[in-house]
């Protein structure tokens, strides 16, 4: 369980594919206070710690087949950037949400609109796979708990303080640029509960 509050950004340094898994060594100040079954939050995926070394600050995750299938770990390579979040500890204040690490579905990044000192962006999802967004509701891209605004049919937008634009990885997103979401958990509830109200009605 998340907050989706992203603790710092690492860097995957190694990319090694294993039959239809792939291993991500990442590059983190993190690495020292990790262990082996930990999990970690990247990009808003839940990963769990398979390598720990300490002396060069890296660990390392491994990706299954269905992980690829449905996030953008994918189009990860060396170099790019990742937010990085342990879980949470009960006791622990929620200042995001509750995120379960566990992504629903891709979006694509449709505009960027720096707007005096803050960024827009403006998002576009798959809106037949039945996740919905609610202006003032939450949602998490890339692992980073945000407040919706415009939202309408597949499509919403966040608004980015300059903090979260220098510490996380939206000040590398551009049109084009795919990323991960995470859809209120009850919200989802919400909606499934009364898709089955409907169709038990029918």
């Amino acid at each position: 369980m998340f907050t989706g509050i992203v603790e710092a950004m690492g860097t995957i340094v190694a990319v090694d594919r294993d039959q239809s898994n792939i291993h991500f060594t990442v590059k983190s100040h993190l690495a020292p206070e990790l262990k082996v079954d930990q999990s970690m939050a990247h990009d808003g995926v839940c990963l769990t710690v398979v390598k720990v070394n300490t002396a060069e600050l890296t660990y390392v995750v491994t990706a299954i087949q269905e992980t690829l299938d449905k996030t953008c770990l994918r189009s990860w390579e060396v170099g790019y950037e990742v937010n990085l979040e342990r879980s949470m500890s009960l006791g622990e204040r929620l200042d995001g949400h509750i995120v379960q690490g566990h992504v629903d579905q891709t979006a694509t990044c449709i505009a960027v609109e720096e707007t005096d000192g803050s960024w827009k962006f403006t998002f576009q999802y798959d809106a037949n796979k039945d996740n919905v967004t609610v202006e003032k509701g939450s949602i998490s891209v890339n692992g980073t708990s945000l407040t919706v605004v415009d939202s309408t049919q597949g499509q919403f937008s966040v608004a980015i303080i300059p903090y979260t634009h220098e510490h996380t990885n939206f000040h590398n997103f551009k049109p084009g640029s795919i990323v991960n979401l995470e859809f209120d958990i009850f919200g989802k509830y919400v909606t499934r509960l009364l898709d089955q109200y409907m169709a038990a009605r029918k």
